[in-house]
């Protein structure tokens, strides 16, 4: 989730009352300190290169001349993908990357398998628990038959923690633990890494690079975690073969020593690499590095997050891989041509990335351009943006793409890293991925060239009445796996509409509705699914022996409003604020509001949240049930009208599901085979994350974040909390 985060989704606190892409390639120490438009063309899903005008066979690129030098003076090789998106690397690296790699074949094989320390059992090693983005433990200790039992082993308080009622931003904590190097490693809201023992909680070492603590791009003080390397060939006695990383909102990525939190002096200057010295285009704000690096041998691939709907102009989406060690620059992605980039920008990386490490292939959930919500200054051809990239992990060199919204004009990003696993069909096993998404849809593709393995269809979708824009024709359609929300808005809800005396039925009335993919209007429109999702973030996890897929997803309706200029300027004039989003230098503003009554309570039918269960085998859905409850006034409202959430499930190889997420405050574990509820404890608020599962001296943890998140419930909190069975 980007900016709208920070909306006050105040139901949640008041609820009582194409089909064919074009494949182009087959610190401190023990508590002491120390230092119709033209992306359309009459609906035809755009791949890379796809109706680009430009004479290149799959997989060529054309390889400009070295441009002047970059920040860090070394002079850099643009490389112009198909799409009109570039790839810029050190000039001495470039030629290399032209011809084939002079590597020994040891070597070469070497860079397509696993890290080692990775790849061993029982780690919970990155964002996603693994490369593969999973979120599957192989801990069986805790059965679906003994979990009535688990209890808290032990919690942590870190004292990073925000209301917003002093001088720091409300605080927002969804960072994943990770279980690895026999220690669990936390980054906090305020940006500092603390390392704890697995078994007791014990704090081991914290750094603190003492950051700035404003809302300089987000609304709040947000952070989703750290992340881990170390070297192939660990040397006894020599530091910083292991470290942990963390990146703050004022752009600053810190690399520190895993075993004692010391900044390691090697990594960029004395332990920190500025990483806006590359925001050279646009440069409006900072970009806050609130999603921990992916990991893969010896480089850190790094996205951004940035201030949405603020701007048309904005920086332009690119994602930087660095080299682990250093934190020297390799290459530079750019999801947006130079021409639009001028008068566009974002397309940006901001959620977490996966990676097949057999293939060296990244993949990359790539954001909605700017302005979010009006194209009409951005016709051209745009296929990176609102997609799933796969990228060379090598070079950055684009392997496919597949676009998932057409000239996007919802901020329906693609938010999630894609889910990898092997899916058997017909006999043969096939290397795929699960793209989770805001629509809702479940996107299975072959991994190695983007093709689908379940159908996609190009669906008419209602036309723009805008002046000046020009909505897609047409939308690409999953209809299996079936959508995890429906396809029309679930209409209004009697008792929302009761209560409001009819105000919410004489509202719908008045707004434009026409399905899926209503572009936002001037009289206002219901649009279902919003920004919010669908699915968020946290995207889904898999059970790899069986294929069974589960994703948690949340239904909820808003109002998207555009505003001429001048009426805009005149509003803000009088005060006019919550909801209202610029969009300077468009000739639209925005406004946003959740289709509430005016008891908070929302307008539209329950559920408001759900988790599913499918078979990838068939793409059948085996079980949907709504997940959560709303407590307001000390009551819990049905269960069967769920929660909207905010994290993600993990799987266990015992058949079970953990997952926090829900506006309860509780945690729960699910059976795998019927979605039922297990076991559940409240904690300390909202747990928007994921947990962490692992084996510590023969027991089985379950340890989770409990952060909070002003979009669920004002409520927040900085506790760890770890459970297991008894002795």
């Amino acid at each position: 989730m980007k900016k709208h985060e920070g909306l006050a989704l105040v139901f949640t606190a008041s609820i009582l009352v194409s089909t064919v892409p074009l494949t182009l390639a087959k610190a401190q120490v023990g508590g002491a300190a120390v230092g119709a438009s033209a992306d359309q063309q009459g609906g035809q899903p755009q791949g890379i290169g796809s109706g680009s005008g430009q004479d290149r066979q799959p997989g060529q690129a054309t390889h400009g001349s070295a441009n002047a030098p970059s920040p860090d003076g070394a002079a850099e090789t643009t490389t112009t993908t198909p799409s009109g998106g570039t790839i810029n690397t050190p000039a001495a690296q470039g030629a290399a990357d032209e011809g084939p790699s002079n590597a020994s074949a040891a070597v070469e094989s070497s860079r397509r398998q696993p890290d080692k320390w990775m790849s061993a059992p029982n780690t919970w090693a990155t964002f996603n628990g693994d490369l593969k983005a999973q979120k599957f433990s192989d801990a069986g200790q805790i059965t679906p038959d003994n979990v009535k039992k688990l209890q808290k082993a032990w919690e942590y308080h870190t004292g990073d923690v925000s209301d917003g009622s002093g001088d720091k931003p409300m605080s927002v904590w969804s960072a994943t633990p990770l279980f690895v190097n026999n220690t669990l490693y936390v980054g906090t809201p305020f940006y500092k890494i603390i390392a704890l023992d697995p078994g007791t909680g014990t704090q081991k070492w914290k750094f603190d690079p003492h950051a700035v603590l404003k809302a300089l791009t987000q609304p709040d003080l947000k952070n989703r975690g750290v992340a881990y390397w170390q070297a192939e060939n660990v040397q006894a006695g020599v530091p910083c073969q292991k470290m942990v990383y963390i990146g703050t909102m004022d752009a600053k990525l810190y690399g520190v020593d895993a075993d004692t939190g010391i900044p390691c002096s090697d990594f960029g200057r004395h332990g920190m690499v500025d990483v806006n010295q590359w925001n050279t285009v646009n440069s409006k704000w900072p970009l806050s590095l609130l999603q921990p690096p992916t990991v893969y041998h010896d480089t850190l691939y790094l996205g951004w997050a940035g201030k949405d709907w603020a701007n048309e102009e904005a920086p332009p989406g690119t994602l930087f891989a660095l080299d682990a060690r250093s934190g020297k620059l390799k290459w530079t992605f750019h999801a947006l041509a130079p021409e639009t980039a001028k008068h566009s920008g974002t397309a940006n990386v901001w959620a977490s990335m996966s990676i097949d490490p057999e293939r060296g292939i990244l993949f990359v959930p790539v954001s909605s351009p700017s302005p979010n919500f009006y194209g009409g200054d951005r016709k051209e051809k745009i296929p990176l943006a609102t997609s799933v990239t796969a990228l060379d992990a090598e070079t950055g060199k684009v392997v496919w793409s597949r676009q998932l919204v057409h000239h996007d004009i919802w901020d329906l990003d693609t938010n999630a890293a894609p889910t990898l696993v092997d899916v058997e069909k017909h006999g043969k096993k096939i290397p795929a991925l699960v793209q989770t998404t805001k629509q809702g849809f479940l996107f299975v593709l072959n991994r190695e060239t983007g093709e689908p393995i379940y159908p996609i269809e190009e669906r008419p979708v209602p036309k723009s009445d805008v002046p000046g824009e020009e909505a897609s024709p047409t939308q690409p359609y999953v209809a299996t796996p079936a959508p995890t929300i429906p396809d029309e808005w679930p209409g209004v809800f009697p008792l929302a509409d009761w209560i409001s005396f009819g105000a919410c039925s004489r509202e719908a009335k008045k707004l434009r509705y026409e399905g899926r993919f209503t572009p936002p209007s001037l009289q206002g429109t219901i649009t279902y699914p919003p920004t919010t999702g669908g699915t968020e973030w946290g995207g889904g996890a898999v059970d790899p022996r069986t294929g069974v897929f589960v994703v948690n997803s949340s239904s909820v309706v808003q109002i998207y409003r555009l505003i001429k200029r001048q009426e805009f300027q005149k509003q803000a004039q009088h005060g006019e604020s919550s909801g209202y989003y610029p969009q300077e230098g468009a000739p639209y503003g925005f406004q946003l509001e959740t289709f509430l009554n005016w008891a908070g309570m929302p307008c539209w039918k329950p559920p408001y949240g759900t988790i599913a269960a499918y078979d990838l085998k068939t793409g059948e859905r085996l079980w949907n049930e709504p997940f959560g409850e709303v407590q307001k006034y000390g009551f819990y409202m049905p269960e069967s009208w769920g929660s909207v959430t905010i994290g993600a499930p993990a799987i266990t190889q015992s058949g079970l599901i953990f997952i926090g997420a829900s506006m309860d405050s509780r945690v729960r574990a699910l059976d795998l085979k019927t979605g039922a509820v297990l076991w559940s404890s409240l904690v300390d608020a909202p747990a928007v994350s994921m947990p962490a599962i692992y084996n510590y001296n023969g027991k089985e943890y379950v340890t989770f974040v409990v952060g909070g998140n002003s979009i669920l419930l004002p409520k927040v909190s900085d506790q760890v909390i770890s459970f297991a069975l008894p002795h």
